[in-house]
């Protein structure tokens, strides 16, 4: 009998269209879209749906669409077929605001609160770092120490006639499979890639994101998200949720609030998350959203269990044929 774990995307996974097969079928799935616009006074649904690509890419929007999809899945799920996830899973864990869709699935969160609180975090990450000041990079075939050695390298700016200066880079995502995402400021980012290429490191690439997410220069953010997450209502998860900074169970509502302070500043320590759920006993990942990212990631890291993407009305029918 396979052990389950439910995992959730983070921003990268999102696309226009997604999420509009489950709402046209299923009356739970437009409840849960319809909950999401009332909780932001607009339409976002119109945004998931019909884009154009760049408004949905938007960090603020990104953010609260792909938890909107992720649980619409979850109700669809529990609707249509019957699953009682605390009964059938054992843990659950979100990539980044994935941890939020996670939290809203073990009903640690309503939906509506879980939208609003997406919302505020996405634009105080925004606002955080002046467009252009910040950064992120992929590299890629690394290992964890490599890439805090290029990061302590490219920290180091050095300027003819003036002394040494440090600028801030830092690992921001672990996500497993040789693949370790940095951020910081843009001069050291630029030279953290030359000096990931000296070092043979096997690709190194700049991603198209507009701010240094999930380093030291997210600190204005985390401040917002403190004072947010005090005043929101936080329950013990139905089923433990795995957290991103720390890689370990969490059930305290307190606890809770905490890490996900912690998280806007942290790395999300993915690829230790999914070793921890396999030591656990996990061998049956089933990611609930919008595409297939962390399917892909798992499968490097715990090559011997079993992965599924279920976000589409043929997957989602499979999935509960399978149970």
């Amino acid at each position: 009998m396979s052990v389950y774990a439910f995992v959730f995307p983070g921003q990268g996974s999102q696309s226009p269209g997604m999420g509009q097969d489950l709402a046209d079928a299923f009356p739970a799935a437009r409840e849960v879209f319809q909950e999401v616009d009332d909780a932001l006074g607009e339409r976002l649904s119109k945004i998931i749906f019909e884009g154009p690509a760049e408004t949905l890419t938007s960090t603020e929007n990104a953010q609260p669409a792909l938890m909107a999809v992720s649980m619409a899945v979850v109700r669809v799920l529990e609707r249509e077929g019957g699953i009682d996830f605390s009964r059938t899973a054992t843990l659950m864990a979100g990539h980044s605001l994935g941890e939020y869709s996670a939290l809203a699935a073990a009903r640690s969160f309503g939906i509506a609160e879980t939208a609003r609180l997406l919302r505020l975090r996405g634009r105080a990450m925004q606002r955080a770092v002046p467009a252009g000041e910040g950064g992120m990079a992929a590299l890629i075939g690394v290992t964890p120490e490599q890439a805090r050695e290029v990061c302590e390298e490219a920290a180091l700016l050095k300027v003819e006639g003036q002394p040494d200066t440090h600028e801030i880079i830092e690992v921001a995502n672990d996500n497993g499979g040789g693949q370790i995402v940095i951020s910081g400021q843009m001069g050291a980012i630029d030279r953290a890639i030359v000096i990931a290429k000296e070092k043979g490191i096997k690709r190194a690439v700049k991603l198209p994101v507009s701010a240094p997410f999930h380093s030291s220069l997210m600190r204005p953010a985390a401040d917002e998200m403190a004072e947010a997450l005090d005043a929101a209502d936080v329950k013990p998860p139905m089923v433990p949720i795995i957290a991103n900074v720390t890689a370990q169970k969490v059930t305290s509502p307190d606890v809770i609030r905490e890490l996900l302070v912690k998280q806007v500043t942290g790395t999300v320590r993915w690829r230790e998350s999914v070793e921890a759920m396999v030591g656990m006993g996990v061998d049956h990942f089933v990611e609930l959203g919008a595409g297939k990212v962390l399917s892909g990631l798992i499968r490097r890291i715990a090559p011997d269990a079993k992965t599924e993407s279920v976000g589409t009305l043929d997957t989602i029918d499979g999935f509960i044929k399978s149970l």
